[in-house]
């Protein structure tokens, strides 16, 4: 098959699909350039790149999309349903990575270890400052989505000390009591238990700004708040207003307006200036283990659709 790579993708597991198939690596493409590029594709493999509706249509012999990664809401998957074309992800491969980022995320929170370096690193020592964390053993965790991330999150907050608390409306009070968490029927409830909040949702129309001025309003002063999922689940202005009010803190890795991934400067920045505020670069599942693991499930998807016409993960 004609296969078009347009991320980032492990060299060794390019080779593995250079040995059955005809594989075009371009990893800097964007959803512009994507429309000039898939024309005789019959596999598309994307990362970040978005495949919009004119893509597809550029795409007459596209038969399979794969979303190396879990989410998929940069894929128009209502159209490739209605060309005929798969959709498939590959859920739980990155979940570690992401799990990670938010716990390091939420203890550089509270130890405030971004000051701390660039103090260290401008000459400055300040010992006093410095030693008011309130450290995270014995606190609340709210954990706001209890999928596969979710679960990882669940697994840490155990180890270290923390009560969890989750919402999640495909998950029954058994579910959650098997990884250790308490199950909540309402995020309100949650944002006015929580010390620590952590959101793992996926990007759809229900979720949209579903965290606002409402659920930062019903937040306990100094808790954190933290999104490693999806930039689209925080009304911005919202956060940002409750951030200079200075009632919590928060760290995000994605944004309501980012930046491409080919981009070299995040114009209008919401946070600039904010001190009770962390932020990363989009880079949640950007680890080398996790992106071996991603390759992987592709390239299995692959197979599976050479060999037997099977969508593995198929989301549309």
């Amino acid at each position: 098959m004609n296969i078009l790579i347009a991320d980032k993708f492990p060299a060794h597991w390019l080779e593995e699909l250079k040995k059955d198939h005809k594989v075009t690596y371009t990893p800097a493409l964007d959803e512009n350039t994507l429309v000039g590029a898939v024309a005789q594709s019959e596999v598309l493999i994307v990362r970040s790149t978005k495949v919009t509706k004119a893509a597809i249509e550029a795409a007459p012999a596209l038969k399979l999309i794969i979303r190396a990664g879990a989410g998929y809401d940069t894929i128009d998957t209502a159209f490739a349903k209605e060309k005929g074309i798969g959709v498939c992800n590959c859920p739980g491969t990155n979940s570690i990575a992401v799990a990670e980022l938010a716990f390091g995320l939420m203890l550089a929170l509270d130890r405030r270890i971004y000051n701390n370096v660039a103090d260290l690193r401008a000459g400055k020592w300040n010992k006093g400052e410095y030693s008011k964390a309130k450290g995270i053993y014995g606190k609340t965790i709210g954990i706001i989505g209890l999928g596969n991330i979710g679960k990882e999150i669940a697994k840490r907050a155990l180890a270290f000390g923390m009560k969890v608390l989750a919402y999640d409306t495909f998950r029954t009070a058994e579910d959650m009591k098997a990884v250790g968490a308490q199950k909540v029927d309402d995020i309100y409830e949650i944002a006015s238990k929580a010390d620590v909040i952590t959101v793992h949702l996926p990007g759809t129309p229900e979720t949209k700004g579903i965290f606002d001025k409402k659920f930062f309003d019903s937040m306990k002063q100094g808790a954190f708040f933290i999104n490693t999922a999806r930039g689209s689940l925080v009304k911005t202005a919202d956060l940002v207003a409750v951030l200079k009010e200075g009632k919590i803190k928060a760290a995000m890795d994605v944004y309501e307006n980012e930046p491409k991934a080919t981009d070299l400067t995040f114009e209008n920045m919401p946070f600039k200036g904010l001190d009770n505020f962390y932020g990363t670069h989009h880079i949640g599942a950007s680890t080398e283990q996790a992106q071996d693991a991603v390759a992987r499930r592709a390239v299995d998807i692959v197979k599976a659709y050479a060999e037997k016409k099977e969508y593995l993960f198929k989301v549309n």
